[in-house]
């Protein structure tokens, strides 16, 4: 047990690079207004949050492109470059084309030895696709003449009109290529991973199945499946299915699937458990119309009213807080254990949900929901494909050096206090947060109503205004939540306020006496298990002197 859970949990959870990562896919005709959906959260405790960009450029005859690594900062190599590179702001592109990741490392002797990385491999091919399905022949054709540098990874590549899911790994060291299957969500359908390969058994004749011609022969040469063609898994080949693989990854997507799916996903608890009945499906038909918002509200998951609720154990203490500290297994008395793993975590990066729109016109066709820390506690800023330069507060910047017009530090202040009282803090934090996230709705909603009424170059730069406007007053909202919560919630006590939100005062003008939060029954019920004895007030008897 504990070889084979810590062999996941090192491939997919505990890296300090961008390897825990959610995505989920919500595909046309699953979708309200026709939007194609992927999310993505960069998990990592090392990753400092920002919006990525690359302006488009033309590039003479004879030029290369430099590779580095996204993880390390490693260079890698250099390849040609094309004659012309789109535009990229974040994970997508200016056509609206989106990318999004997660590595499941698969069998470690299958790390790859080329050239491109996972990260490298997303943001070159954002620079020379304009749809899902060129992006598929981009990626494949870079793996293939510069060889693979990373473990196994699932890719979400999405356009305005569909979403595919992509699984890659390397060859090992001996060859720098990679095998691969891609396949088209169906209309209607949403799909997703988290850290473990999802493609099981797929067609091979179905145009909207894609896959390496040797995905199964290698397979077969390197004794990882000996059966028929069609009963060929890419995922037991090559992934490895153990408790940290399904409970630890596979639970995110099952998440998913359980609010928004039209399935009983009750039916799947025994694979997540222990990797028996049904294996849960790599998609599964929408419950209903999804929109932004939910999408949003997904990537704000731990689980609640689901049979793995992060806020239910004592581990969530006597504040119900969804969050657990690393490592993500630990031992007691010789049995190891683990902590549930959710899709917001703690250290996120940046996170962001892609809205892709096929009847807008082209520099509105993309939309990236886009937000920095905590998926949970962020705020999702409006991020055009046609803006060009990130807002300032979303730019470059140190996890190492606190920088108060950074979103991404204003979001770990607000976020960081409410992890050691959640329950008392997130209702100000929701109010707040929901707040923001409604007028910016609604600013969006004006903005694709009216700015196609202007010329495209009025119309970009009007976009540029609404990421601008949006990120420097949420950065500055959230300093003030955050200074707010600070005073309010001093030494254990909870500040008294009056109705409009000011700090009550006495007649003469000092502030009221604070309100004591304390805890909860079960926290104390936990308290009186293990030193009761000694706790318990007592009546004193004997005479006074």
């Amino acid at each position: 047990m504990r070889r084979i859970l810590l062999a996941a949990m090192a491939a997919t959870i505990t890296g300090v690079t961008a390897e825990a990562c959610t995505s989920l896919i919500a595909a046309k005709g699953a979708t309200a207004d026709g939007s194609v959906f992927i999310t993505y959260a960069a998990d990592s405790h090392n990753l400092y949050g920002e919006l990525y960009n690359q302006p488009a450029a033309d590039h003479a005859p004879g030029a290369m492109r430099k590779v580095i690594e996204w993880d390390t900062a490693k260079p890698l190599g250099e390849i040609p470059e094309v004659s012309h590179t789109y535009a990229t702001i974040g994970n997508m592109n200016e056509h609206g084309l989106a990318i999004a990741e997660s590595t499941w490392g698969g069998r470690p002797e299958l790390e790859g030895s080329g050239m491109i990385d996972y990260g490298s491999l997303i943001y070159i091919t954002l620079q020379r696709a304009k749809t899902a399905r060129e992006a598929i022949d981009v990626m494949t054709n870079l793996v293939k003449d510069y060889g693979y540098a990373s473990e196994g990874e699932s890719f979400s590549i999405a356009d305005p009109n569909e979403a595919w899911i992509m699984e890659m790994i390397g060859k090992g060291k001996d060859d720098p290529g990679a095998v691969w299957v891609a396949r088209r969500v169906p209309d209607g359908y949403i799909s997703g991973h988290a850290n473990h390969s999802r493609i099981h058994q797929f067609p091979l004749d179905d145009p909207e199945t894609l896959y390496s011609p040797d995905v199964i022969d290698f397979a077969r040469k390197k004794g990882y499946f000996k059966g028929k063609d069609k009963d060929f898994s890419f995922s037991r080949a090559y992934a490895v299915t153990d408790f940290g693989a399904l409970r630890g990854c596979d639970a995110r997507v099952w998440s998913y699937f359980n609010r928004h799916g039209a399935e009983d996903m009750n039916q799947y608890l025994p694979w997540i458990n222990n990797a028996e009945g049904p294996v849960m499906p790599l998609w599964v038909k929408a419950g209903k119309p999804i929109i932004a918002a939910d999408m949003k509200e997904m990537m704000r998951d731990h689980f609640e009213g689901t049979p793995f609720d992060m806020t239910q154990d004592i581990g969530a203490g006597p504040y119900a807080v969804p969050y657990r500290w690393r490592p993500m297994t630990f031992e007691v008395d010789g049995r190891e254990y683990t902590h549930e793993r959710a899709i917001a975590t703690q250290q996120t990066g940046f996170s962001f949900v892609a809205q892709l729109r096929d009847e807008l016109p082209d520099y509105m066709k993309g939309l990236l929901w886009f937000g920095t820390d905590d998926a949970n506690t962020c705020v999702y800023l409006p991020i055009f494909c046609s803006v060009v330069t990130p807002p300032a507060q979303l730019g470059h910047g140190d996890i190492a050096t606190l920088d108060w017009n950074s979103n991404f530090w204003v979001n770990n202040y607000v976020a960081n206090q409410a992890y050691n009282r959640y329950s008392q803090m997130i209702p100000d934090i929701r109010r707040v947060q929901q707040g923001l996230e409604s007028a910016i709705d609604a600013d969006v909603a004006v903005a694709i109503e009216q700015v196609p009424e202007f010329d495209d170059e009025t119309a970009r730069d009007l976009l540029q205004d609404l990421a601008n406007i949006w990120a420097e007053k949420a950065t500055a909202d959230y300093k003030a939540l955050g200074d707010f919560l600070f005073v309010k919630f001093m030494d254990g006590n909870i500040k008294k306020q009056e109705e409009d939100g000011s700090f009550k005062r006495t007649e003469t003008g000092i502030p009221a006496y604070p309100e004591f939060g304390g805890y909860d029954d079960r926290y104390f019920r936990s308290i009186v298990n293990d030193a009761g004895s000694r706790l318990e007030v007592h009546e004193i008897t004997g005479t006074a002197q």
